[in-house]
């Protein structure tokens, strides 16, 4: 089961990562015509936040273990990804985008299942 939760853990990183710095580096118009109608809610500040948060998290994923630095931090940072899903569900379930919600759901148990196992049973 640990190989799963790593495994689990950077595929988490790698799209957590990707989405960040997209998010980072596109203006918020730029982000709205490639299919992220929700930005249109959304301030840019707010934008760039999420995108702080998911490149966060993608490391904290990853890193802490890594490093053997404080390993704690992945199932905070596995748990942070279930709040910003959560958010990101409410988001979009007030925009009726059912097809962006079953991605957020997917993403949302695979960080719960991070968040519980190395909290739990296969802590570091």
């Amino acid at each position: 089961m640990d190989i799963v939760l790593w495994i689990i853990a950077a595929l988490l990183a790698l799209a957590f990562l990707g989405a960040g710095i997209m998010k980072l580096s596109q203006s918020k118009e730029k982000l709205a015509a490639s299919g992220m109608a929700w930005t249109e809610d959304f301030g840019a500040g707010t934008i760039k936040l999420i995108g702080a948060l998911e490149v966060l998290a993608a490391i904290g994923l990853v890193l802490p273990a890594v490093l053997d630095i404080v390993p704690v931090l992945v199932p905070l940072a596995a748990l942070g990804l279930v709040l910003v899903m959560i958010g990101a569900i409410v988001v979009h379930a007030r925009r009726r985008e059912t097809q962006a919600i079953g991605i957020n759901v997917v993403l949302l148990l695979l960080a719960a299942v991070v968040a519980w196992g190395r909290f739990g049973p296969y802590a570091f």
